[in-house]
């Protein structure tokens, strides 16, 4: 049986993905393997970036992948730098892989002598070569300016350090129809209660799976969502018969602390809520590919679509700027359908 196996950059994480045609047998055994996940978008499984899953897959040791003496301890001092500024463990990890990424490309290379020019090499070198998104670049580009603007002696201009042009993408949206069939298929209570908890009020996964039984105030019918994206606090709408739903969860699956826990009672996983919305979608009948963050959407667009005025949308969403709530009126479908088409004329 023929496979392939290289390292990867998915969604900011090191991986190993490993490429073959379908086999129940080597199915089998990758999903042995610790960390190991399929992927819809990759088409492949993918596991850690480790000396281990290196060694078992032919792949060169992870210290030829090693920055410099030098650069290991700058981003030591970057990660704490970070933690100073009380940014989040997520971000703090994002931010310094990435820059491990630049780091080990120029591990060859004194920091104090990498320049602007660098940066565009790195980009066309690696960033370009490896086929990676816009958005990681644009990762390595806020890494590469927070760290350099703590380095004193430098002949990196931040200011001057360019941003890649990011793709004009419209979010991926799902009809109502679409949406209450997917949710109406859901046959397991919790499942059925989480997809419709995040649609009906517009959450992120994060939240959904981080928030707490005391935040739903069903008094007011508000969901308080703490310390969400950018560590900001809002309120969202609690939807009627999300309510009942709640309550009828709640009787059955008694969670402690967490809203939604896992089978051992800790915090339930975004894996797991990634699978019940695909295995959902394959029962509703919906071929092309959603994720959890559909939902998010598609609440944002049905409420536009229904004259909730775009400021209003913006707060539930917890957007900083109105822009970002803009994109939304590319998808509501409201204002085309007033358009005669000429063809029909």
């Amino acid at each position: 049986m023929k496979w392939e196996a290289k390292t990867i950059t998915h969604k900011g994480s090191k991986r190993i993905a490993v490429y073959f045609e379908k086999n129940a047998e080597l199915i089998a055994r990758i999903k042995q393997l610790e960390g190991a996940r399929w992927s819809q978008s990759l088409m492949a499984w993918h596991l850690p970036d480790t000396e281990e899953n290196r060694k078992r897959f032919n792949i060169a040791p992870l210290s030829h992948s090693l920055p410099s003496v030098e650069g290991i301890a700058q981003i030591e001092k970057f990660k704490q730098l970070l933690r100073s500024k009380r940014y989040s463990e997520s971000t703090i990890t994002t931010y310094s892989e990435a820059l491990k990424s630049f780091l080990v490309f120029y591990r060859n290379k004194a920091i104090i002598d990498i320049t602007n020019e660098d940066v565009i090499i790195y980009n066309n070198e690696y960033i370009l070569k490896n086929n990676l998104s816009a958005s990681y670049q644009n990762q390595i580009v806020n890494a590469i300016k927070l760290f350099f603007q703590t380095i004193r002696d430098t002949k990196m201009l931040v200011d001057k350090i360019h941003r890649p042009k990011n793709a004009k993408t419209l979010p991926n949206v799902l009809s109502k129809e679409e949406t209450f069939r997917l949710i109406d298929v859901t046959t397991n209570l919790k499942h059925k209660t989480l997809l419709a908890l995040i649609y009906s009020s517009g959450l992120r996964i994060s939240e959904a799976i981080n928030m707490k039984i005391i935040d739903i105030d069903s008094q007011r019918m508000l969901i308080h969502i703490k310390n969400a994206k950018g560590k900001k606090d809002r309120y969202t709408l609690l939807s009627t018969k999300v309510l009942g739903l709640l309550r009828e969860y709640y009787t059955i699956y008694k969670p402690k602390s967490f809203l939604f826990e896992g089978q051992s009672g800790d915090q339930y996983s975004s894996r797991s809520a990634q699978s019940v919305l695909q295995q959902s979608a394959k029962k509703a009948g919906i071929t092309r590919l959603i994720s959890l963050h559909t939902l998010r959407h598609s609440f944002a667009t049905h409420l536009l679509e229904s004259g909730t005025d775009l400021r209003y949308i913006q707060d539930l969403l917890g957007h900083s700027s109105p822009k970002t709530t803009m994109i939304y009126t590319h998808v509501s479908s409201t204002s085309l359908k007033k358009i005669i088409n000429p063809f029909d004329m």
